[in-house]
């Protein structure tokens, strides 16, 4: 038997439905749901039970952490599949009362963060240093959680674990923490929504920005493989890299029913999005994906995660290396 952990994405749906014809090579998938965020069916902590107890044969795991991992010569090896991204734009909040007005703002402050290698944090302070001239240095970091992978201190930069018990969307509202890079919507009660809101008043429009300078939409999560499993399954990694394709596929059509979704405007989402894009940022493969990693690689690189630059391919399994 071949396990694969996934969240319950709705392009991961065909897995689940089994509407995606398994190949005779993965006959014997079994395929989990697994939350991070939260618990799924089959549990969840999936980013450290993949890269710290190595419990599933693959998996979806954190981008920032796998590098990490990688990069310490730890035995996993990646397919390049995406199956989460997020603009930092949208998951950057503020205390209503902080006086936080623009990205140079946060200087001074203190800001939360689920860990401080989530991905979602690591994409984000690079694109505040980056774009905005912000200085990490110059920021109290409070972190939820240790780690997936654990790395060295970073001595010039102020980082500590909120207090057992402590919940980071409440210490926003409360003031105790003046910021969040968070991602998702900080979960707090009807009450407090109006005690904190998003950094850039029009994401979106932030967001359309990027896409137009970059051409692409930021990777979150990446699917990890076991080395010990490609080497009793070398077919593994070209397996399951066709295997997410036909997924896609599958999952590229339920838009075309303008129901398929609880929510009534997603038709015209949609058609926006497919316009203000000229297609889908949902893009598999190295080839597609190169410029999108290697500037995340550099904020690793330049935040402390790892110690020396990593090249785009040595993420990868060398049989997907050319896709």
């Amino acid at each position: 038997m071949i396990t694969l952990a996934l969240d319950r994405y709705d392009r991961h749906i065909p897995f689940f439905d089994s509407t995606v014809r398994l190949p005779s090579q993965l006959k014997d998938l079994k395929v989990l749901q697994v939350g991070q965020h939260g618990s799924l069916r089959d549990g969840a902590a999936r980013h450290e039970r993949m890269l710290r107890d190595r419990e599933f044969d693959a998996a979806e795991t954190s981008l920032a952490s796998y590098i990490v991992a990688k990069s310490r010569g730890l035995p996993f090896s990646a397919i390049p599949i995406f199956p989460r991204r997020l603009f930092s734009q949208g998951q950057i909040f503020v205390n209503a009362a902080s006086g936080i007005e623009n990205p140079l703002d946060l200087e001074g402050h203190t800001i939360g963060l689920q860990s401080f290698q989530t991905t979602l944090a690591v994409l984000a302070r690079g694109d505040l240093a980056r774009e905005f001239g912000v200085s990490m240095e110059k920021i109290n970091w409070k972190v939820g959680n240790p780690d997936a992978i654990e790395i060295g201190g970073q001595t010039d930069i102020n980082i500590t674990l909120i207090p057992a018990g402590s919940n980071l969307p409440d210490m926003l509202c409360d003031g105790q923490i003046d910021a969040l890079f968070y991602s998702r919507l900080p979960e707090v009660s009807p009450e407090r929504a109006h005690q904190f809101h998003r950094l850039f008043e029009n994401p979106k429009e932030v967001e359309a920005d990027y896409v137009a300078r970059n051409g692409y939409w930021p990777i979150m999560h990446v699917v990890a493989l076991k080395d010990e499993a490609i080497a009793v399954h070398p077919e593994l990694p070209t397996a399951l890299f066709e295997l997410f394709a036909a997924a896609d596929m599958v999952a590229e059509t339920y838009l075309t029913d303008p129901n398929w979704t609880r929510l009534a405007w997603t038709k015209y989402t949609a058609e926006e999005e497919m316009i203000a894009f000229e297609g889908s940022l949902w893009t598999r493969g190295v080839s597609a994906n190169r410029a999108n990693l290697n500037r995340f690689i550099s904020y690793a690189f330049e935040q402390g995660l790892i110690n020396t630059r990593m090249e785009v391919d040595e993420l990868f399994h060398p049989a997907v290396r050319d896709s």
